[in-house]
């Protein structure tokens, strides 16, 4: 039975971690083959700040998981976040091609690609386009206007941007490894695939993505991404906190905070916990827990999710998610996050966990490894694989400048086809 195999890399702040996915013809369930997570080494908030660390770390995680998965990597998805990602809705609109009115695929084609002739900078790249919403000669609501009938074609769309020197940066470490790229997708939008409902999307929901070093949004409004941002703060800085309120080493308060997340729930009454089995080199043992979760932890994710409501609000769709939020990343497990954030946002909060694969669960179902799971979910679903050849046509779209037709690019295919 023929099997599509793909890989995909999250390249985090706090992490690299590389799964490897198949799918057979017979089923549409993704089982996991391969899977392996290295700490991060070059990173910082999403961004490369030493090319060889990041080779290193890069080809260990990939080494590995070919080991676990039995299959030689060559071609990846890979994750891109961080405070240089931003996003802008434009607008697309076009004459129908076919003179009997009907609409076809590659009216659709042109009509995104009018959307997406914006003013760019040299130093920006877009990385993806969303489709929001399509109009027939004044009709919107229209998911997919294929097949129908008009004068006119219109279309609201989610353009998502980046550095173009991280992008490069990221190509070369690689082009050093000799990996293949199948595509940069938005770690918030690879999270998303991961663990939201189409109930969710439809109503209205944004997806938070806690990471180490940086938090990734993204807001669905009418089951269509409408914002996407990142804030340049996460996980880390409540390991900071610690460290400095409890006045012990960065790695003693990492492990603290895990050890918490792991073994601490709100219904506890225990004023105090016991770190021995921890063995710090500090030699703490008992500490005060109100001091640590109310007077430490507490107080930065009250900061956390207010920067987090300024970002919703300067998205205007605020009055948009009765759905709340859904946490994610591997900031998602700090205690009392869901209990805090209801609190200040006054609206549903829920923990994003990604169980929409089988195979080898019993590692990645765990909300660190949303955006590595989403990317396998988004690469199965945007691929076309053809005599194991990925052909992205979206992504190679991307890679055209804005005054290249879709029929000039169709016609450079065709000349390969007998």
């Amino acid at each position: 039975m023929p099997e599509t195999i793909i890989t995909a890399l999250d390249i985090g702040s706090s992490k690299i971690a590389t799964v490897v996915g198949v799918k057979t013809e017979s089923s549409d369930e993704i089982k996991i083959i391969g899977f392996n997570t290295t700490s991060a080494r070059g990173i910082k908030k999403g961004l490369i700040v030493d090319i060889k660390e990041v080779v290193d770390a890069v080809e260990e995680s990939v080494e590995r998981a070919e080991r676990m998965a039995g299959h030689k990597i060559n071609n990846l998805f890979v994750s891109v976040g961080g405070p240089h990602i931003s996003s802008l809705n434009s607008h697309g609109i076009v004459a129908i091609s076919n003179p009997q009115g009907e609409i076809n695929d590659i009216d659709v084609d042109r009509v995104i690609e009018a959307a997406r002739a914006i003013s760019l900078s040299t130093t920006r790249q877009i990385i993806e386009v969303v489709p929001r919403d399509f109009i027939v000669d004044g009709q919107n609501g229209i998911k997919n206007p294929v097949g129908m009938t008009g004068v006119r074609l219109e279309t609201d769309t989610h353009i998502i941007t980046a550095s173009s020197i991280n992008l490069k940066n990221i190509e070369r470490v690689l082009d050093e490894l000799g990996l293949n790229n199948s595509g940069f997708v938005f770690s918030g939008l690879a999270s998303a695939e991961a663990v939201l409902t189409d109930t969710e999307k439809e109503l209205g929901v944004v997806l938070v993505d806690i990471g180490g070093g940086k938090i990734d949004l993204a807001i669905f409004v009418e089951g269509a991404l409408s914002h996407s941002s990142s804030i340049p703060i996460g996980a880390r800085h409540i390991t900071n906190d610690i460290a400095v309120g409890l006045r012990v080493s960065l790695d003693s308060a990492e492990k603290i905070k895990l050890y918490l997340s792991k073994n601490l729930t709100s219904k506890k009454k225990a004023t105090s916990l016991d770190f021995s089995s921890l063995n710090l080199p500090e030699n703490i043992t008992d500490i005060s827990l109100p001091t640590l979760v109310d007077g430490i932890i507490a107080a930065r994710l009250e900061e956390i999710y207010k920067l987090i409501f300024e970002e919703i609000e300067k998205s205007g769709f605020t009055q948009n998610i009765p759905s709340g939020l859904v946490i994610t990343g591997g900031g998602a497990l700090t205690v009392g996050i869901i209990e805090i954030g209801k609190r200040v946002l006054g609206l549903p909060i829920r923990l994003g966990i990604p169980d929409k694969v089988s195979g080898l669960v019993d590692e990645t179902n765990d909300p660190q490894y949303s955006t590595a799971i989403g990317l396998l979910l988004y690469g199965f679903k945007n691929i076309i694989n053809k005599n194991n050849n990925f052909k992205n046509f979206g992504n190679i779209l991307k890679e055209f400048n804005l005054g290249v037709s879709v029929n000039k690019i169709k016609d450079f295919f065709k000349q390969f086809i007998p």
